[in-house]
């Protein structure tokens, strides 16, 4: 593990956060636990890609970037992945030199609001602050009311719309300033 991935090593109220590893963790139990955690939403009509992606799309999902996973008695509860400036694409905001985003964030609903999003996302908050990032960013469909107030209390902001070829929603930009 890299200097900066040891330093994302955490435990707090029994559960352990650290990063994801290919040789070690089971790449079916994270992904169930993207389509559970993300079931919710499916059920809203959303048809977000964790909603119903196999195995080899979380890999793939996950090859070029960090994956943080949550673990209570060695069963994966949380996600989130980060991926860098330099491997962010996909819409004008992500393309940006400065802006690293978040994808695949899900917590299982049994574990949702006992602080394990929180935990996660202010992990990723402080790797994208040594990675140099001066945004972190993420996309969720518009019509996910909930999730954008919930985004907008941590301190992200609307940027722009974006509508990508593999969902049945419009997407909204959102995204932190990590530059103090």
């Amino acid at each position: 593990m890299s200097t900066i991935q040891n330093e994302l090593l955490t435990n707090f109220n029994g559960i352990f956060i650290r990063p994801f590893e290919s040789t070690k963790d089971d790449i079916e139990q994270l992904t169930k636990l993207l389509n559970i955690s993300y079931k919710q939403l499916a059920d809203l009509g959303f048809n977000y890609m964790a909603t119903h992606q196999d195995s080899t799309v979380t890999r793939r999902r996950i090859k070029n970037a960090v994956c943080l996973i949550a673990l209570k008695d060695s069963e994966i509860i949380g996600s989130i992945t980060y991926y860098s400036p330099k491997n962010n694409t996909g819409c004008h905001w992500y393309d940006k030199d400065n802006v690293a985003k978040i994808g695949q964030f899900g917590v299982n609903p049994s574990f949702q609001s006992k602080g394990v999003g929180r935990e996660l996302l202010e992990l990723v908050e402080k790797l994208a602050t040594k990675d140099k990032a001066e945004e972190l960013a993420l996309d969720t469909a518009e019509g996910a009311s909930h999730l954008i107030q919930y985004y907008g209390k941590k301190g992200y902001r609307f940027i722009e719309y974006v509508n990508w070829n593999h969902t049945n929603y419009r997407s909204v930009v959102l995204s932190k300033s990590l530059v103090k």
